[in-house]
């Protein structure tokens, strides 16, 4: 049985770097794959492999040929890093694997391999454990079959269970940090000595990293970020899938900037940074970031999960608004950056401790829900509110959610998705300057009361509604969903 107990869950954990469209079905089974290959490795059996063959159940099966689930866990299995790989990449190894017939396992083991055969969708069964399921199976020249059942939780999370009846290890015990938080509750307690939500998360993210090490990953994720925003306003084209949607980013930051002229995203951002916008200006260019990051979620770019990559745009587009707010010859850039992403992080690990991040177990409140949360709470923060203004700012953000459905066309990562991003994003606005304005102690609901209400909606919401593509939207407009 699945330990969903609250453990330690570091800023690196819920913020991480890699590939679109989506973190539970492209970016799970992809690390389950890897690990998959390395467990064999470290066996040494993976050059005794003579065949693989991956089984998908309930979400992952339902919506994976439009997630990219198949090209995944290939591209898991040849033994490429999502985080490090060449992007384009994921786009050839379908047609070469189909004109080859043949897999490299961990980059060297090349065995026969036939897509339509070796990767078995079924969406007729759903794994008791979670709707995320799937199971890798590998044949050894002796006849031996080695077997991982793996779970993608959401956020890139993902859990193993090699064994029928042994517990699934999630996250790692051995850590204990100076001040546990399980609750919203938890986190305003440990602020009461007058520390601000970044200190107390900061103070927590040392029993894992150096303030060096924080900050240095910290400003590379900032900077990943950056890099995806810089790329969606600089490309045109239609998104890959079959449903033929227009790439929008790229128009919508001409309207208001002009053509993109740098050679480099922080070269881009400093302009921007120093552009005159008004406030319809504004408005305009939180929904240009949102979509930009998201239109290359959806053409599987690099982006960051925040929490997860179906929501990876509202973060982004809400950090890169403050950012162009101050002025960039005297503003601590970097040092905004890294307060904002604490806060941020921290409010997400809270969802996914008491609730869940995941889709396909929640719907999309628990993806754009939770991510407008995380940008809202971080935003309070970085424009003088308390931490009692930062949660609250979370609360009003994801009170706006709740209820949300996943219903995506196809099973892509598109529509709704994409403009979802962008309402998100000013959502979060909306939330921060409400929650700064407000009294704190007079709110009638706290944070820990609407993530304990999104999770029971999500207990009680339909489950075509949740990641499935036989709901909402999904019913009413036909698409004839293209493989990666």
């Amino acid at each position: 049985m699945l330990d969903t107990s609250p453990h330690p869950i570091s800023v690196f954990d819920m913020l991480k770097i890699g590939v679109g469209p989506s973190s539970s079905h492209t970016l799970g089974p992809w690390r389950a794959a890897e690990h998959f290959v390395r467990e064999l490795r470290a066996s040494e059996r993976l050059d005794r492999v003579s065949s693989v063959r991956v089984e998908l159940y309930g979400s992952l099966a339902k919506t994976g040929r439009g997630h990219g689930t198949g090209i995944a866990v290939m591209m898991g299995l040849c033994g490429n890093d999502p985080e490090t790989c060449d992007v384009d990449e994921v786009q050839r190894l379908g047609p070469a694997t189909l004109s080859s017939g043949q897999l490299a396992i961990g980059g060297t083991r090349v065995v026969p391999f036939a897509r339509e055969h070796d990767i078995v969708f079924d969406g007729a069964v759903s794994l008791a454990t979670h709707p995320n399921g799937m199971r890798l199976l590998a044949k050894l020249d002796d006849g031996e079959v080695v077997e991982q059942v793996s779970y993608s939780l959401g956020g890139g999370f993902v859990a193993h269970d090699v064994a029928d009846g042994e517990p699934i290890a999630v996250a790692d015990l051995t850590v204990e940090l100076p001040c546990p938080i399980a609750s919203a509750d938890d986190l305003l307690r440990w602020c009461a000595d007058g520390r601000s939500v970044a200190d107390v998360v900061r103070t927590n993210e040392r029993a894992w990293r150096t303030d060096s090490e924080i900050d240095t990953g910290l400003i590379r994720i900032r900077n990943a970020m950056r890099d995806c925003v810089f790329r969606g306003v600089s490309t045109t084209g239609t998104l890959p899938g079959g449903l033929g949607v227009a790439r929008r980013a790229q128009a919508l930051h001409r309207s208001l900037l002009g053509p993109v002229e740098a050679q480099d995203s922080a070269a881009w951002f400093d302009g921007v940074s120093r552009a005159d916008l008004e406030f319809g200006d504004t408005v305009r260019l939180v929904s240009c970031l949102a979509l930009a990051v998201n239109e290359e979620n959806a053409a599987f770019g690099r982006v960051v999960t925040a929490p997860t990559n179906g929501a990876a745009g509202v973060l982004p587009a809400v950090l890169f608004h403050h950012l162009a707010g101050l002025d960039p010859d005297r503003a601590d850039i970097d040092a905004e950056s890294i307060r904002f992403l604490l806060v941020a992080a921290e409010i997400g690990a809270i969802f996914k401790k008491r609730a869940t991040i995941s889709a396909a177990m929640g719907g999309c409140q628990a993806e754009i829900g939770v991510s407008s949360a995380m940008a809202a709470a971080a935003l309070a923060e970085c424009q003088g509110g308390s931490a009692a203004h930062a949660l609250m700012a979370a609360e009003i953000a994801m009170e706006h959610h709740l209820g949300m459905t996943c219903d995506p066309i196809g099973g892509l990562v598109q529509v709704p998705c994409i403009e979802r991003n962008a309402m998100g994003a000013m959502k979060a606005i909306s939330a921060a300057h409400l929650a700064i304005a407000s009294l704190p102690e007079l709110a009638q609901v706290s944070l820990d009361d609407v993530i304990d209400t999104m999770w029971s909606t999500a207990q009680d919401m339909n489950v075509k509604y949740k990641e499935t593509a036989e709901g909402g939207l999904a019913t009413r407009i036909p698409v004839n969903v293209v493989e990666c």
